[in-house]
């Protein structure tokens, strides 16, 4: 008997994907000469901004790419506007640092062409703690504090579509109708794939109501609902169909597999830092969106398109 081997793809847009990754490491792609560095008069009583926040998300988007501290981050972006011939002034790190904890953080996308099928993960990203070799070796101390990172992608665009953090003693089912009312009412969802701690009664009753499928593997031994809802009923034809399917055909079926790639972009957050720099939650979270922003932007350079090989 044949032992089983891997799906081994080839990626078919090796030139274009190869200038996109060539791009990523270009810094004239976060400065935009027309941009509008400055602030424009909010029409409110007391001291006006001086600068926008897209001058702030810049200077905080340096600050992840190269783990600076605030005070390097306004030379290193001080001496990029001056090779750039641009005389724009740059905020300094107090004013970094108040702004980040009020910063509205746009997240930029591009959209697919047809009904978004949306991937969720959850994963944990260290706020406070020594690292994992001192706790391995040591112990570590006894305050080791987490952030939860919720996440939405888009299967087609590998873009992050919706984002929610919370502290590490928030379930991953509570923030699935948070992350689905991040989608414009507008915005047609085909699926929603989720692991099996979505199995919730309010997490298919939410996504039934957004007029798509949940694709959530049932729990194991998991027993039919009262099929009151609409949310109630899919999910006991899922149950049904791993009962005599078996979950395994049910997931080929299904194409749960698809949920590996949020699991991925998982990794290129941490790959940006394995912990916060921030302290206080507010900037914490200001921090992971600007994070989310530069994969985006990343992402829409372009992705490698891959087919399987034989």
């Amino acid at each position: 008997m044949s032992s089983w081997s891997p799906t081994r793809y080839k990626t078919r847009n090796w030139p274009s994907y190869n200038t996109a990754l060539k791009q990523r490491g270009s810094l004239s792609i976060w400065f935009d000469p027309e941009m509008s560095w400055h602030a424009l008069p909010t029409g409110k009583r007391g001291r006006q901004p001086e600068f926008s926040d897209a001058a702030i998300q810049i200077c905080l988007t340096m600050k992840v790419l190269f783990g600076m501290p605030l005070r390097q981050t306004t030379g290193f972006v001080e001496s990029l506007l001056r090779l750039a011939g641009l005389d724009w002034k740059v905020p300094d790190f107090s004013t970094l640092c108040r702004r980040q904890k009020t910063l509205n953080v746009a997240i930029p996308y591009r959209g697919g062409s047809g009904p978004l099928h949306l991937l969720i993960d959850a994963t944990g990203i260290k706020a406070e703690g020594e690292g994992e070799w001192n706790a391995r070796k040591h112990g570590g101390s006894k305050k080791r504090l987490w952030r939860k990172l919720h996440l939405g992608m888009d299967e087609e665009t590998r873009e992050i579509r919706a984002v929610g953090v919370t502290t590490s003693n928030i379930g991953d089912a509570p923030m699935l109708p948070d992350l689905l009312d991040q989608i414009p009412p507008d915005q047609e969802i085909a699926t929603v794939t989720a692991d099996g701690a979505y199995d919730t009664r309010r997490c298919h009753n939410v996504i039934a109501a957004r007029g798509a499928a949940a694709v959530i593997p049932p729990r194991k031994n998991a027993q039919l609902w009262k099929p009151t809802t609409a949310g109630a009923i899919a999910r006991n034809e899922a149950v049904r169909a791993c009962k005599y399917l078996g979950r395994a055909l049910w997931r080929k079926l299904t194409g749960y597999h698809r949920r590996s790639r949020a699991e991925t972009q998982m990794n290129c957050v941490k790959l940006l830092g394995q912990g916060l720099m921030a302290r206080d939650f507010d900037r914490q979270v200001a921090e992971l969106q600007v994070r989310i922003a530069v994969l985006n932007r990343y992402t829409a350079l372009g992705i490698p398109i891959t087919e399987p090989v034989g």
